[in-house]
Parts: structure tokens; sequence; C-alpha cells
């Protein structure tokens, strides 16, 4: 408590956000001591985590008013940092590490708001950009976060099984059911209940979960006593939800109930400058994980991870941080990475047989996205050609927001004038050219 002592000497409000950093760096510093045995240092340790637990639950009712309170300025027009800055001061939790990607800051900005509230909450995005993270950040920072956090993967559940895992069954219900069982649903009452992949979830699972979201009551299989629930709904999903709608296999009236609150977490290959602050926190969760020294990068490997797309995202460079840190021991390079993403050898980059070889991608993987980054291209300027140059009208054919198929035009250099009528569309070198 000695740290807890001295900023109280000083009479300054300490938020809980930096408590957590001190904390952090207190519990850093005790796993790698050299004069301490090990059982000592696991014993401070799991004293220092149940610290970190009882602050976590501190000042809700204070961190919520704070995030309620106007700003001088509008959040999208302060300097790069600052918004980040703001929101830990207001003793914002999330476990892990942010940069200042604007997208992204503005989830995190909504979830602290609609944290405090019981509001359904949806989160899409690409698989692996962090959205469990950002179910468990909404969960840690409302008024339920001391309450249980139950997570379902709807993907994974087979067809015959849902009612029975959400909702529970009673005993003789089926064959196999030899005892009462509690569903999900049950299990997470006064808390919040994760429905991961909810676009997997089908039709008949679908008008069951939402009659449970308009009655907040449950029917355990083989029962006809209704049971009441209260749970905090967070679900998420990959899919394009509107387009299942379309299609048959989702439902509007649920996608209404379940999207009060919306969230769209951008994929890691928008959020570049997070990529240090990501690899500096997984070697030394993946250190702690293997009870060794964080691992360290040649130069070559350190720009390859600085550089690469990611295609699966947070959990592909997680996954690639444990994956060094077991092999490699303490200095990891190129040689440590999976074969599919490995780059070519410096001796091969102008190829032994004189024929350009450096211009061919240099694994699978780089081939795989060249193919799909070719393919996105053509099906952009087919699109543009047939609707005559609108972004507008092609964002609306594809279902797409304005801004992100700006994005997508901006990345491959294509200028949606030059698909205007009576003009036609640049040769590969001229595009090539303003790609650049």
């Amino acid at each position: 408590m000695k740290i807890l002592d001295q900023e109280a000497d000083t009479g300054s409000a300490l938020s809980t956000a930096r408590l957590l950093e001190k904390i952090e760096i207190m519990r850093s510093m005790l796993r790698w001591a050299a004069r301490l045995e090990r059982r000592d240092i696991e014993k401070l340790l799991a004293q220092a985590g149940s610290l970190r637990d009882e602050v976590m639950q501190l000042s809700h009712k204070e961190r919520f008013l704070r995030a309620a309170g106007g700003e001088s300025l509008p959040a999208q027009q302060l300097p790069a940092g600052e918004r980040r800055r703001q929101l830990l001061a207001r003793s914002f939790v999330f476990e892990g590490v942010f940069g200042d990607n604007p997208k992204l800051l503005d989830a995190l900005e909504v979830a602290e708001k609609a944290a405090p509230t019981d509001l359904p909450v949806l989160i899409d995005g690409e698989s692996g950009t962090g959205k469990e993270l950002m179910a468990k950040v909404i969960h840690a920072n409302g008024a339920r976060s001391d309450k249980p956090y139950i997570s379902v993967n709807c993907g994974a559940i087979p067809d015959t099984l849902i009612e029975s895992e959400l909702f529970g069954h009673r005993r003789g219900a089926f064959t196999g059911a030899a005892t009462d069982r509690k569903g999900k649903f049950e299990s997470a009452h006064r808390g919040t209940i994760f429905l991961d992949e909810i676009g997997e979830l089908p039709l008949p699972g679908q008008v069951k979960l939402l009659r449970v979201l308009q009655s907040h009551e449950i029917q355990r299989v083989g029962s006809d006593e209704p049971i009441a629930v209260d749970c905090r709904i967070v679900a998420a999903t990959n899919k394009n939800l509107r387009k299942l709608i379309a299609e048959g296999s989702f439902r509007e009236d649920l996608f209404y109930r379940l999207s009060v609150i919306h969230l769209t977490l951008p994929p890691l290959r928008e959020r570049k400058d997070e990529i240090p602050l990501l690899l500096a926190y997984y070697a030394d969760e993946a250190a702690e994980a293997l009870k060794r020294p964080p691992v360290k990068f040649t130069p070559r490997l350190r720009s390859f991870l600085l550089n690469y797309a990611y295609p699966g995202n947070v959990r592909e460079l997680r996954n690639l941080l444990y994956r060094l840190s077991c092999l490699a021991g303490e200095l990891a390079d190129v040689a440590h990475l999976p074969e599919d993403i490995r780059p070519r050898p410096l001796g091969l980059a102008d190829g032994a047989d004189g024929r350009g070889a450096a211009s061919l991608p240099s694994s699978l993987g780089e081939a795989k996205r060249a193919a799909s980054d070719e393919a996105e291209r053509a099906f952009l300027e087919r699109g543009l050609k047939e609707v005559g140059g609108s972004v507008s009208e092609l964002a609306r054919r594809c279902d797409m927001n304005r801004s992100h198929l700006q994005m997508l035009l901006k990345k491959h250099g294509i200028h949606s004038k030059d698909f205007r009528v009576g003009k036609p569309p640049p040769a590969d070198g001229a595009r090539q050219q303003a790609a650049h």
C-alpha cells in the first residue's frame, strides 16, 4: 500500500487508470526481481493482482459522471494522442493497449457511454479485431462488473443443442439429460452474456432469443415454468447482418433488438500505430505465460512485424508473438515465423535464375493477399463503370459505408471521376502511377 500512501500525501486525485498503470509496473518489476525466490515473487504477484481487481471495481459512479461531462473541444478535433489520454484519465478500464486510430477511439468512447446502461450492444468487425475484448471492456466499465460474464460461441453449438445450451433443460427432457442443467442465460443472471458469432445462430434459435429479449424470461427444455433472467446482452459478428437479412437467414426484428448500440472495430491494417504497442504488450504476456524474459527481435524481423498486413488482425499478431517466444528463446528472427508468411531470404531477392524473381510473391500468404487485392480492385473498377463513377450509388449497391468505399478507392489509386460517363477508365500504367 506504500504506492497509494505516497500518492495520497500529495493531495492530488489519482484516477483508477493511473493506479492500474502503477500496479502493472510493480508487477513487471516483481516478475524479474533477481533477489527474491520464485515463491515470494508469485505471492506478491497474487497480492498485486487482487489489488488490481479491487481497483477496477472502484468509482463507477464518478467514472460515468466524468464520461458524461462536456469537453472544451469535440473529441474529433483534439490533437493526436489527447483523445486517448483523456479516455484513460476518466478511469476507463481497458485490459491491454490501444493506439490513436480515430475509428477505434470512436468505438471506445461509445462503449464508455454505453457501459453504465443496460442497452444491448452489437459489435461487428473482421475476425481477430478484438470483439470479445470490447465486450469485456463494456462489462468491466459497467455497473455489473462484479457479476458473471458468460461467453457463448453461437457458431460452435450444434443446432439440436442450442436451446438446451442457452436456456438449460430438465432431467429426462431428452436422451442423455440425466440431471437438471442451467443454461447460459441463467448463469449470466444479473451479469453480462456475450453472444459471439451471432450471425451463425440458426433461425429457430433466433426466434427463441428474440422471445427472451422481449419477455426477459426463459423456459428450460422440458419445462413449462418461466424463469426470470436479468442479463446485459452484448453480441458480435464478423458478417454483414443486413445482407443476411436480405437473404432471409437473419431476422430483421432481432437485428434491431440487438443493435441499439452498434460498434464497428477497424482491422489492424488500419491501426498501424498500434502494432509497436501490441508487439511489446504480447511479448510481455507471452514471457509471463512461458516463465521467461521477453523475446527480442532482429532488425529484419522487427521490420517484417511492423509492416506485415495481419489478415488475422490482433489475434494473428498475438499468436505470432507466442510462437516466437516459444521457439526462439531470447532472440527471434524471420526463420522462426510460420513458413507461409516467411519473407524470401535476402540472398534470393534478385533470383538465382536471373528472371526477376524479386517481383514474385515471397510466400503463399503474400500471393493470396496480392490476388485478393487484384480481385478487389477489379470489382471496384467494374462497379464504378456500371454506375457512371457515382461513389454514393456504388456504396448503396454494395451495402457499404461511403467513407469505407472511399478508403478502398484511395488504397488502389482509383479516381471515381475517371469513370464518369463519356470518360474511359485509366490504362493500367496510369492507374499504377496514380497509386504511387
